[in-house]
């Protein structure tokens, strides 16, 4: 009966294959001093970026860099591909589901010319981030080589 008042922990999995890095080490204030919210960065050694939690996708950008899923347990997660691609003006992103859809962890959502944004990104570090909108006390972080699908974040 006591159990009915704690809350669940919540798994966010890694949106790509490649290595964890604490958001206080991307090179960007913006994210390194937690203004958009806490969480991790990926260093991505893939081109296919999927589903971090399960949920509806709330937002992606018009340039395809970024996008945000919304679980039913109280957690908004925001996936920006790369460092200043907004400037890309969406090239080197493919749009594989629309804004709205209901998607399930690990679908794929944004595939990218990952080649492209080596060369014309700040940055491929790819920030996951926990929106502000988010309730959330305490993140895990797990910061390590990642295959796209593996817990990288378990918050209370």
């Amino acid at each position: 009966m006591f159990g009915l008042f704690k809350r669940k922990q919540r798994e966010i999995l890694s949106p790509v294959d490649g290595q964890v890095i604490d958001i206080s080490e991307v090179p960007d204030a913006v994210f390194s001093q937690k203004m958009v919210g806490d969480g991790v960065a990926v260093r991505p050694a893939g081109d296919t970026f999927c589903a971090p939690i399960s949920g509806k996708v709330t937002k992606i950008f018009s340039t395809d860099h970024a996008f945000s899923i919304k679980s039913d347990k109280d957690l908004e997660v925001m996936v920006h591909i790369g460092l200043e691609t907004v400037a890309l003006d969406g090239k080197g992103f493919e749009r594989l589901v629309e804004e709205g859809s209901e998607v399930n962890a690990g679908d794929a959502i944004i595939k990218v010319d990952l080649p492209y944004l080596e060369a014309h990104a700040k940055s491929t570090l790819t920030p996951v981030i926990m929106t502000e909108e988010s309730d959330v006390k305490e993140i895990e972080k797990h910061l390590c080589i990642v295959k796209q699908g593996d817990l990288i974040m378990e918050v209370k």
